[in-house]
């Protein structure tokens, strides 16, 4: 029984219970609770799913952005005994009929009333759906929805002791939609124990406790978030809730966590506005690279156990003082842990934040695997490779390059999906769909996605994460897509940073206005440049051909971004089906031409 969720939050609460549990910014100020307090509100969520007659296994929703509530529910949920079925804020009417109808919610808790009139407008649809509740009422709201602070009931405690008696660690805890770059969302069934088990495992590599705090910016809805956030609570830190990501760099300087899980794009922006604040001068430039280079050097030494030479000790001090403090004090300051997951960070990324002090411990999972499958720790720490496989779990290289998977915290299966659950687990191994190895010293480098790899009509099989990456070494651009699949050449999408395109604007003086300069030749031709610049050393076959601009944002909302902020491949190029026609028509001229 003490591999599961709500048991162990009990016995956290109890010990505790004055530490501040959760805390998130309201209007000018800090909103807090402690442990004590968070506990009653869990019981609270939980009497009040009882008195609604929810049984043990009935699957809840939750549809709403981060809160403290968002965790008051998830863990009440759990009390209960129900099963919790998250939500993306940003999910349409048609994704909510799927995942509502498929897991058959009866309980569905929603933020604000956006998010109650996208259920109510396809409620009708859902025959399993028998209650709505509001953490954020508003006027005119159907009297059948029913407000948080309604539902929360005074704890019967015989009752919840006794429903929790029932309980056991292979009971499901949570039933999570893969939002994937492409398909149908299936539901991936995760249990209790895979979670305790996987926040065990953590804590075997990294020290850190109650006088910790954490920052949560990334959906809850998501694994990755979800996952950490329940091992930051079991182990008495303070959370720190960010309602709205785009908030997210503000957050960081006001909050100061001690500990950040974050996806690459956050460390990209980071890395991008620290070299674009030297770009302009030749000896910010200098004075920014001698500084790195001095703290790359320490580092480098540290990481293998020695002490540096004095030479570059000796130097430590004003490098911190000049450049490596302010990029630290950017993200809120030193950090017990620094993680990074959900796609791949560029090594020059990883380098910089080392050589700031402040390493990103890099990791790989997916929602499959609860998600954890491998992590670099202070004790385990190699660039460019996504760390060793956790305690208990294994890892094998199949057919293909793909990696698979076997751990203590693998899925139970998809939701009613045997079919899906036989094709993704073959003999207890998870086939993951990425490609990579597992080094001579047992570190996993992760190459590409096996769906994702190109092949073109010549036979060449292309990955075109390591070539992507490359061209995002250059700050102009904040998005790059290759293309070429059964067509004759690479071809490539780029979506340029719009502050690097002001600055580029401002320096060469092009006249008129951003929409002018996001469409013309001259910023075509640059961005063309740059691209045959940072390929030049590439085989052939692997340079892009031709680049276009992409007009159009990459965003959740439009629904070209992963909530891990990863490209979906398949609708971006649906979206800029023509600008790529015109690339491969432009191709095929001038090779006519010739």
């Amino acid at each position: 029984m003490m591999e599961h969720i709500a048991v162990r939050l009990r016995a956290t609460v109890a010990e505790h219970a004055h530490r501040t549990a959760t805390r998130i910014r309201v209007a000018d100020d800090w909103r807090t609770q402690t442990y004590r307090e968070f506990g009653d509100k869990v019981d609270g969520v939980a009497q009040g799913l009882l008195n609604l007659g929810l049984d043990s296994g009935d699957r809840v929703g939750l549809f709403a952005s981060n809160c403290p509530e968002w965790s008051e529910i998830d863990f009440g949920v759990a009390t209960a005994c129900g099963v919790l079925v998250p939500l993306y804020a940003t999910s349409t009417p048609a994704q909510i009929r799927h995942i509502v109808g498929d897991s058959e919610l009866r309980v569905m808790f929603v933020g604000n009333q956006s998010e109650c009139e996208r259920v109510l407008s396809v409620k009708s649809e859902l025959p399993s759906l028998e209650t709505i509740v509001i953490l954020h009422p508003y006027p005119g709201m159907p009297d059948e929805v029913i407000a948080y602070d309604d539902l929360r009931a005074p704890a019967d405690e015989a009752a919840l002791t006794a429903r929790l008696e029932e309980a056991s660690g292979e009971d499901l805890a949570s039933i999570i939609y893969t939002s994937g770059t492409t398909g149908e969302p299936k539901g991936v069934m995760l249990q209790h124990q895979a979670l305790v088990r996987q926040k065990e495992a953590i804590e075997k590599f990294f020290e850190f406790g109650p006088d910790d705090h954490s920052l949560a910016f990334l959906p809850l809805s998501h694994a990755l978030e979800r996952a950490w956030t329940t091992v930051v609570l079991l182990k008495g830190c303070m959370n720190t809730y960010v309602e709205n990501a785009r908030t997210v760099a503000e957050q960081m300087v006001l909050a100061k966590p001690t500990l950040l899980v974050s996806v690459p794009k956050l460390y990209e922006t980071v890395y991008a506005t620290a070299h674009a604040k030297v770009a302009s001068s030749a000896v910010k430039r200098k004075l920014f690279t001698w500084a790195l280079q001095v703290g790359a050097r320490n580092q480098h030494s540290f990481r293998k156990g020695r002490t540096p030479s004095w030479w570059w000790r000796a130097q430590l001090p004003l490098a911190d003082k000049l450049v490596h403090a302010n990029v630290r004090a950017a993200m809120g300051g030193t950090k017990t842990v620094l993680a990074c997951g959900g796609a791949p960070i560029r090594l020059q990324v990883e380098e910089f934040f080392s050589s700031i002090g402040m390493p990103i411990y890099t990791g790989y999972g997916l929602t499959e695997a609860s998600p954890l499958v491998s992590f670099n720790s202070p004790g385990g720490f190699k660039f460019g490779t996504a760390g060793r496989v956790i305690s208990g779990g294994e890892l094998r290289i199949g057919e293909f390059g793909e990696i698979l998977y076997k751990g203590p915290n693998l899925m139970a299966g998809y939701w009613r999906n045997e079919e899906a659950t036989a094709e993704a687990i073959v003999d207890g191994w998870l086939h993951t769909g990425d490609i990579g190895y597992v080094d001579t010293d047992g570190y996993l480098v992760i190459t590409d996605r096996l769906k994702d790899i190109i092949v073109t009509l010549g036979g060449k099989n292309v990955a075109p994460q390591p070539i992507e990456g490359l061209i995002l070494a250059d700050p102009l651009f904040e998005y790059a897509v290759l293309l070429g699949d059964n067509r004759p050449y690479l071809t490539l999408l780029v979506k340029p940073s719009l502050p690097q395109v002001e600055e580029l604007a401002r320096i060469a003086q092009w006249p008129g206005e951003l929409a002018d300069w996001l469409a013309s030749t001259e910023l075509g031709d640059e961005v063309r440049r740059r691209v045959a610049e940072l390929t030049d050393m590439l085989p052939t076959q692997e340079r892009p051909r031709e680049t276009a601009v992409m007009d159009d944002d990459l965003t959740m909302e439009n629904n070209m971004l992963t909530p891990t902020l990863k490209v979906k491949r398949r609708q971006v190029e649906e979206r800029f089906k023509t600008a790529i026609e015109d690339m491969y028509e432009r191709l095929d001229r001038r090779r006519s031409d010739r």
